[in-house]
């Protein structure tokens, strides 16, 4: 049986799913490892599928792929565009594309156990492929764990995993230690006193106060943060009123906040209650601001001696020219929740998905045009050749080098 990936690929990217709602996905996945032998454990986690190859003694080595989308409207163009639409966790109708290339994740990792289970008389283990929901909550990785995946199958002596990203195919970001950032969520709910827009005085405007606060939330990078640290707080959604002429009683904002370490973020955290409580007392608010965290992805932490092994594993395979440290990243994932959970070690690096005709320019400045569509843009699109080839390759190879050789 030989797989044809970019078929595959193709058809998750027409067919996308909302985290926790990755049925179709899971069937597709779960499919393709019963055929290669394969014993399979579904609903792992809600929707997660889990796969484990048993091939003698040996290592037990992780491979993680996540499946879910998000809810963008494709803007690509491609004849295999989405045009999905989905209900998402508040019960809202939303379009749902695969913008941040999980399609490509599940694609590489069941091209790359075709290719192993192929290989068995070469290695000695027990290998298990991981396809895991909901990434893009933050959650995913946690709920497989608490949803008993490590008594069903046995704690890896190492997690491997990739994500594709906007630079040239044929390409990888490896780094030792803090690799990307943690991330949290959190809603704020501003208390005002509503009335009339031609009366303000007899009211507390929470848009007023939400405004204020908005503005005196960027200094905690600028003036809290030590330059040689490095953190971001972002307020990606202001929401208040329903007429333009009233006056209403409460606003809210959305943030998202990324940092590098704990103590960071705990300072980022603490700074932010401070300042929108104070906003609120400074602006006579009735009520106390009322905080809702939500997401949270730990730190994504590359275990240096594992790391050691795949770049150099990457380096002989691809060719050293095409290895980089990306340097830590300001996204955030939640497969090191796997790794934890087992107390294994993590090693997880950047594929390339971007035009490989942008290695001159990328090998010379070391950037990317910044027209290039990124993770989570409606224009987003890895090019399917080389790098689904080459994300299954770079699988197999980290997964190689850990395994034990036979006998």
């Amino acid at each position: 049986m030989t797989i044809d990936l970019e078929e595959l690929y193709k058809d998750l990217h027409a067919n996308p799913e909302l985290s926790f709602q990755e049925t179709r996905t899971a069937g597709i996945a779960a499919g393709h490892l019963e055929d290669l032998g394969f014993t399979v454990h579904r609903n792992v986690g809600k929707t997660g599928v889990v796969g484990v190859l048993e091939n003698g003694a040996g290592p037990v080595v992780m491979l993680r792929a996540d499946m879910d989308a998000l809810p963008v409207k494709e803007a690509t163009g491609l004849d295999y565009a989405s045009t999905a639409v989905g209900v998402d966790h508040e019960g809202k109708d939303v379009p749902v594309m695969h913008a941040c290339g999980h399609d490509v994740h599940v694609t590489c990792l069941v091209g790359a156990v075709e290719t192993l289970a192929a290989q068995r008389a070469d290695w000695q283990g027990t290998l298990i492929a991981v396809f895991q929901p909901a990434e893009e909550w933050g959650g995913g990785a946690q709920t497989m764990v608490k949803g008993g995946l490590y008594d069903r199958v046995p704690k890896p002596d190492v997690v491997l995993g990739q994500h594709v990203a906007p630079f040239p195919a044929g390409w990888f970001g490896v780094r030792a230690g803090v690799t990307m950032a943690s991330a949290d969520s959190l809603n704020v709910t501003l208390h005002g006193r509503g009335g009339h827009g031609s009366r303000p005085e007899t009211t507390v405007d929470p848009v007023l106060m939400a405004a204020a606060t908005t503005v005196r939330l960027q200094g905690i990078v600028s003036r809290e943060v030590a330059p040689g640290d490095s953190a971001v707080v972002t307020v990606g959604q202001v929401h208040s009123g329903t007429k333009n002429n009233i006056i209403p009683e409460t606003a809210t904002l959305g943030l998202s906040v990324r940092s590098f370490s704990n103590a960071t973020r705990d300072k980022v955290l603490g700074s932010i209650e401070r300042i929108v409580r104070s906003e609120a007392t400074a602006s006579g608010a009735p009520k106390d601001p009322e905080f809702h965290y939500e997401e949270h992805f730990p730190l994504t932490v590359n275990d240096e001696t594992a790391a050691a092994r795949v770049k150099a594993a990457f380096a002989a395979t691809f060719g050293e020219g095409h290895i980089m440290d990306p340097g830590p990243v300001s996204g955030s994932e939640d497969v090191g929740a796997l790794a934890k959970a087992a107390d294994a070690p993590l090693v997880f690096w950047f594929l390339g998905g971007a035009e490989p005709a942008l290695f001159a320019e990328f090998a010379t400045t070391g950037r990317l045009p910044e027209d290039i569509p990124s993770n989570h843009s409606p224009y987003f699109a890895p090019i399917i050749h080389p790098t689904l080839a080459k994300g299954s390759e770079a699988l197999v190879t980290a997964a190689r080098e850990f395994l034990g050789a036979s006998q």
